[in-house]
């Protein structure tokens, strides 16, 4: 037993760094985000003062932001009236009305689904893709003639970290199982013992039967750990993802899309589900920029001036390069001014594509907001793509933001732990730490990742589109960057090691602060009044 209780507390310290996590919270200050620091003590956004205060009298107009994600449940109840409509294209005739290349996207596109109605949910790692496409050429290669072989080295990375990951998560997942059928045979037997299936710890530390009591320890042990049968079956979903689709070299689930994943010379692929197999994490995303404010239902949005564009490029594993140069191609060719891409990846075998739609975006007034990353890495020394340089280093975009994720504290504790950083690379932090918002079928969770501090920044961009038009989207950057909410104490800088490492907030940011709405607007208004002048 003492073996499996090692393994598995490792596996749920793992399992606890996901890019994102749903979690239940009590706490009644739901939207702790939308506040101010100086008037709430949470170091939130300030878009509710933001509104109370400096916007009730002006007009706005609708700025579109494109969703670029895995899908929106755009049916929910908070995401009515802020999904994009394409008024040029008559819904369900089969016919591209508006000649845009895709047939009747109405509400967005998806570049990882058939028309036949098939879509792609889970998938490979993106070294898992670059390993099978390697594995011909390079599996008997001599080591020795390829030592200066750039290829070759990368298909060794990738192998190797594709072989080795796999049999971790092999093992963790037989752990996992048996940790699961100990738990669920122990559950069964103590919902007889005590006559209910709701059976408390207090219940649980006064049985004295010789035969009861070593199940009652033993399932006393895990619910101290914060595990339960819910908790082991989400690992084993983990870990079975990991086997079966993340790392699996025979698993390829492209046939679905029907095109040559390494060739992009025709864009025009995919379906116009914009919903998809698994919802989750867009329509998370979709509520933490727009969810409709003041409906006193779910979550409260930082923006009321935005419509979503919705366009599905990420499933379960990593999005392919393709797909995302496709997309934010798709975005800026109708009409979207803000570009929200909660997603990234490790390794960019494309990256080609990606590069060339960031060049053709710098040519057009839109704003790209990415989010950093939840591995408690420094982006300064590692690429986490997509990435907004050339091989030579040079910017391919000047309109792009990166955003790390805060904590609603103001305090050591006020960069998220999983959180990437870097002075250099990650442009500004927005709240990403226990962030409440839409779940599909008009349900509602808390989330952390910067997968929410991205939506959050995308949400106070659009206030600033919609309020003060004539800004470009380089000027909303430099409004975003320059008033942030500083912060110059030592923090406890992310890490994986649960290590006190401090240095200065300010130094894992360019900006060195938190995004604030409320000083942006301030900062809005002067820059428009001296172009008056």
């Amino acid at each position: 037993m003492k073996k499996i209780i090692i393994s598995i507390s490792f596996v749920f310290i793992v399992s606890f760094l996901f890019a994102q996590s749903n979690k239940t919270n009590d706490n009644d200050n739901k939207c702790w985000y939308n506040q101010d620091w100086k008037t709430d003590k949470v170091m939130g956004v300030s878009s509710d003062k933001a509104y109370n205060e400096l916007l009730k009298d002006k007009t706005p107009k609708s700025v579109i932001v494109a969703i670029i994600d895995g899908g929106t449940d755009i049916t929910h109840e908070d995401l009515q009236g802020v999904i994009w409509t394409n008024e040029d294209e008559i819904p369900d005739n089969g016919i591209d009305d508006d000649h845009n290349g895709y047939i009747d996207d109405i509400h967005g596109w998806s570049f990882i689904g058939n028309p036949d109605g098939r879509n792609v949910n889970q998938d490979n790692l993106e070294q898992t893709r670059i390993y099978r496409m390697l594995k011909p050429k390079y599996e008997f290669a001599d080591p020795l003639v390829n030592i200066n072989n750039e290829e070759y080295k990368l298909y060794v990375k990738c192998r190797d970290e594709v072989e080795s990951e796999l049999a971790a998560s092999k093992n963790a997942l037989k752990n996992v199982n048996t940790l699961y059928k100990n738990l669920k045979y122990a559950d069964s037997v103590l919902t007889l013992y005590f006559k209910t299936s709701e059976y408390t710890m207090d219940q649980l530390k006064g049985v004295k039967s010789s035969v009861m009591l070593p199940l009652a320890e033993f399932v006393i042990y895990w619910k101290k750990e914060g595990i339960g049968i819910p908790e082991v079956e989400g690992m084993r979903e983990y870990y079975e993802g990991k086997v079966l689709y993340r790392y699996n070299i025979d698993f390829d689930p492209r046939d679905i899309v029907g095109d040559d994943w390494t060739n992009n010379s025709n864009p025009y692929y995919g379906c116009n589900d914009v919903t998809g197999p698994s919802a989750d994490h867009g329509t998370m995303v979709a509520g933490n920029v727009a969810a409709v404010r003041g409906n006193n239902i779910g979550a409260d949005g930082v923006t009321s001036n935005a419509q979503l564009m919705i366009i599905r490029v990420v499933p379960d594993g990593d999005e392919r390069d393709k797909d995302v140069a496709n997309a934010i191609l798709y975005a800026v060719n109708n009409g979207a001014t803000i570009i929200n891409m909660s997603f990234g990846k490790s390794y960019s075998p494309q990256k080609e594509f990606v590069d060339s739609a960031l060049r053709v975006a710098n040519q057009y007034d839109v704003l790209i907001i990415h989010a950093a990353g939840n591995d408690a890495d420094n982006n300064d020394t590692i690429d986490h793509y997509p990435l907004n340089r050339d091989a030579n280093g040079r910017v391919l975009d000047e309109k792009w933001l990166t955003i790390g994720a805060s904590t609603s504290s103001g305090d050591k504790n006020l960069p998220a732990s999983f959180s990437n950083y870097g002075g250099k690379t990650v442009d500004v932090f927005a709240p990403g730490e226990n962030i409440y918002s839409c779940e599909p079928g008009n349900k509602y969770s808390y989330v952390d990742g910067t997968s929410m501090a991205c939506p959050i920044t995308s949400g106070v961009a659009a206030i600033i589109r919609a309020y003060y038009p004539t800004l470009t989207a380089l000027e909303v950057k430099e409004v975003i960057m320059k008033s942030v909410q500083p912060y110059t104490k030592k923090v406890i800088v992310p890490n994986q090691n649960g290590d006190s490492v401090k240095m200065k907030f300010s130094e894992l940011s360019v900006s060195g602060g938190v995004i604030n709405v409320y000083n942006a607007l301030k900062l809005a208004e002067e820059m428009v009044n001296a172009k008056k002048d």
